[in-house]
């Protein structure tokens, strides 16, 4: 049978759960191609937040990763949006060329962030806070200057705030009205807000409107109409959304706003649909993701030819977490002549609840603080349910001073939502819990998609798992490694060494894997295990490695790479210097820097030149790129320095020679200080040694990144040889204790800095067997990867060599 052929133009949020919905109603029924203007996969724009505080990575935040296209049959094209659609012949022609032809058509296509036209709104350093690329700049940013300014007060005003914040960055918000996120909060509720940042180092110019961007190149300040000036290195522009409808318009498709679509997301050209932030219902055009998944279960239905009711609009509520404050908000929360409201307000324990009643009816509310009543709330207010025959704990159980305390989930009924973003019953939860066996959150997010978005409700999911499963929930509480297993790091680790496991494959087939071919999140992580198991036996399986480790260098964000070579300790000397000069001159490397590892960085290389130019170097990879020893950094120490005590150039050589290419579960910078003045930066190292007077001081746990971090004083060593043992002994436990992609930042919390101890500096048995295991995975190290690869032709061919299409990722 013909399959239909359906494309979908956009691969965000709203897009890809339509397609969801449609391969659970019909797999077969469609050829599905999705277009995508990002070089991502599908992923959660609304943990975008939490990347850039550091709390995930970006890896964390994908929905649906290749191999989820793949195994659907879905052929995706990525970081090549569509340009053309041509109605007559139902053609879309994409950027890179591609024509592909449909018979159904929708448009995803999202929204663009809105930039005020101010003048030197196009200088350097002024941005948006929509997407991972604008993550990365700000990240980058960080690094290189101290003052930030976002304007806007609504919440992803402040949640780009409070990245900042944890990026060290010194940070104004500033917002055109007298109070924050005034869509979702009122007064009051503002205020705590308000107050509660402030508390946390946020400065606020509120009523402040901005005239223009000063600066020369780069942004420098901000000018405002009452004639004040505020510094700024950096300008976040969060003033809102607009839907992305250029595509469309020109197409012919009718819009306004947004583009005009019917109940069943039909827009006014026959077979063309949309759903998301760029559809127009009645009037309004959502960005909250709730509706636009309820748009998408309606067209996902409508395309398979299923009975639906069609869509007809959404109740607007948001429940969400502000710089560490919960919050809710839903429908019509202010005050009118008509409307009466229920208020809490105790600001010893930073909670306001308030309740908007009409006609004996629930049509508002906010909740800042406490949001355990937003079910129960939203319930009364989609059902209409009449009050007047209720009580105030009735309406809002936790303020209920007769009650047990015990979860909210518990007297909620079956037909309640407990994940308003996804729209899943507690219910269908617990009828999912019973008939699948689920033990865990992620078994339930995974089953039933609640938690899967903004994550609000998972406490809730954990409720009620504890409620239905009594104490087997309680010991069945792990995370699993990703979605292919329910196997959690450490028991496919503990299982790769009970079973002798020695292949990918195997491990999956053993212990059952779900999907064949694994994902992007599990496959390096058994490399590494089986590695670390087997270190002279197992042979590295390159394809399941990191793209940046399968090319042993860096891809940068125009796709051109970076070259650093080692420089040990980072000492160099004329001959290497020349090197790199004449290298850089014959490649034309746009930009050498130096790096805050002490090494040069040869930036913007492309990818056919990379085995060129590390033959022409003659130098040892740096592994700037891998989860492995990055560098050892130095200070001049006592051979130069006045105030060094220990030489500490030396020490760093002998450290870094001793431990380069050492496979570890993620990268581990270390430093070797001659002093406690500490040039070096030895204190925020995952490794840092500080010289004392006729001693070594050895710090473990630091980290400098966005998760600041210092190190803790692991112990004092009075000899170079016994520093080395205890490094040695240290880099193993970690290497055989801790997950893969745990810095040792967050593996030192997790077990516990006096465990560490006990095993390493009280325990001589197990420091002798981890000083033995250490010196068993140096022996069976890998030779220098450039060196191997220069060597190698087939090598080249087959990961370096340049394609004439290269657009399927």
């Amino acid at each position: 049978m013909t399959k239909e052929k359906l494309v979908l133009i956009g691969n965000g949020m709203a897009g890809i759960r339509t397609i969801e919905e449609i391969l659970k109603r019909d797999p077969d029924r469609f050829e599905i191609t999705v277009f995508g203007k990002e070089s991502h996969p599908n992923y959660n724009r609304i943990a975008l937040s939490s990347v850039l505080q550091g709390d995930s990575s970006v890896e964390d935040i994908i929905l649906n990763d290749y191999d989820w296209y793949e195994n659907n049959g879905i052929k995706l094209y990525t970081g090549d949006p569509v340009v053309k659609v041509d109605k007559r012949r139902k053609k879309i022609h994409s950027k890179n060329g591609i024509v592909c032809e449909y018979d159904h058509l929708i448009f995803a296509t999202g929204s663009n962030p809105f930039m005020l036209p101010l003048p030197g709104a196009d200088k350097e350093g002024v941005i948006a806070f929509r997407d991972i690329k604008d993550c990365e700049t700000m990240i980058e940013t960080s690094k290189h200057y101290k003052k930030a300014a976002v304007i806007g007060g609504g919440l992803l005003g402040l949640e780009a705030a409070r990245g900042l914040l944890n990026l060290n960055m010194e940070t104004e918000v500033i917002h055109i009205f007298d109070y924050l996120m005034e869509r979702q909060l009122d007064a009051p509720a503002s205020d705590m807000l308000r107050r509660d940042l402030e508390e946390q180092g946020m400065r606020f110019h509120m009523s402040k409107q901005t005239e223009m961007i000063k600066g020369k190149d780069r942004v420098e300040g901000l000018k405002f109409k009452d004639g004040s000036f505020l510094e700024a290195d950096l300008v976040v522009m969060a003033v809102g959304i607009k839907p992305n409808i250029e595509l469309a318009s020109d197409t012919g498709l009718k819009t306004e706003r947004a583009i005009v679509v019917n109940d069943y997301m039909e827009t006014s050209a026959k077979d063309i649909y949309a759903v998301g932030e760029c559809a127009e219902h009645n009037g309004i055009a959502y960005g909250l993701v709730a509706p636009l998944y309820e748009q998408g279960k309606v067209l996902a239905d409508h395309l398979c030819s299923k009975e639906t009711e069609g869509y007809h609009g959404s109740l607007m509520y948001t429940k969400l977490k502000v710089s560490g404050v919960d919050l809710f908000s839903a429908g019509q929360f202010q005050d009118e002549e008509d409307t009466r409201a229920i208020r809490v307000h105790d600001e010893f324990e930073g909670i306001y609840k308030k309740v908007v009643v009409k006609d004996n009816k629930v049509v508002g509310s906010v909740l800042y603080g406490d949001t355990s009543d937003s079910p129960r709330l939203l319930d009364m207010m989609k059902k209409g349910q009449d009050i007047s025959d209720m009580n105030k704990a009735v309406i809002l159980p936790s303020e209920d001073e007769n009650s047990s305390g015990e979860s909210p989930v518990i007297s909620m009924e079956d037909d309640e939502q407990i994940c308003d973003c996804n729209g899943v019953c507690k219910g269908e939860i617990v009828e999912a819990i019973n008939n699948d066996g689920l033990s865990t959150v992620a078994d339930v997010t995974k089953h039933t998609n609640a938690g899967r978005s903004c994550g609000g409700c998972k406490p809730l999911v954990s409720d009620l798992l504890s409620a239905t499963l009594g104490d087997e929930a309680v010991s069945n509480q792990k995370e699993p490694m990703c979605g292919c297993t329910d196997l959690s790091h450490d028991e496919v680790s503990e299982a790769i060494k009970e079973k002798q496991l020695s292949f990918t494959r195997e491990v999956m087939n053993v212990l059952g894997w779900e999907s064949e071919e694994g994902c992007s999140k599990c496959r390096p992580a058994i490399n590494y295990y089986l590695g670390l198991n087997k270190p002279e036996e197992y042979e590295d399986d390159h394809t399941s490695r990191f793209i940046n480790e399968r090319v042993h260098a860096n891809i940068q964000n125009d796709g051109t790479y970076s070259v650093v070579p080692r420089m040990y300790g980072g000492v160099t000397d004329p001959d290497q210097l020349r090197k790199i000069a004449d290298t850089a001159d014959k490649y034309e490397v746009p930009m050498l820097k130096v790096t805050g590892g002490q090494r040069i960085d040869m930036l913007g290389v492309n990818k056919e030149d990379l085995p060129s130019i590390w033959k022409d170097l003659g130098m040892n990879s740096g592994y700037a790129y891998a989860k492995s020893i990055r560098t050892v950094k130095t200070c001049v120490g006592e051979d130069f320095c006045r105030f060094g005590t220990q030489d500490s150039i030396g020490m760093g050589i002998q450290i870094e020679k001793k431990f380069e290419r050492l496979n570890t579960p993620h990268k581990v910078k270390m430093a070797v200080s001659a002093c406690p003045r500490n040039c070096a930066e030895s204190g925020i190292k995952d490794i840092g040694i500080v010289g004392v007077e006729g001693a070594w001081e050895m710090y473990v746990g630091g980290n400098g990144g966005v998760d600041l971090r210092g190190g803790d004083l692991f112990c004092k060593i009075e000899t170079g040889e016994e520093l080395l043992d205890t490094m040695s002994a240290f880099l193993q436990y970690y290497r055989e204790d801790a997950r893969y992609l745990e810095r040792t930042s967050h593996w030192v919390e997790r077990v516990g800095l006096d465990h560490i101890r006990s095993v390493i500096l009280e325990d001589e048995e197990k420091r002798k067997q981890l000083i033995e295991n250490m010196e068993r995975a140096l022996r069976a190290r890998p030779k220098d990867p450039w060196a191997e690869v220069t060597e190698n032709e087939a090598k080249q061919k087959e990961l370096y060599e340049k394609k004439q299409l290269e657009v399927i990722q």
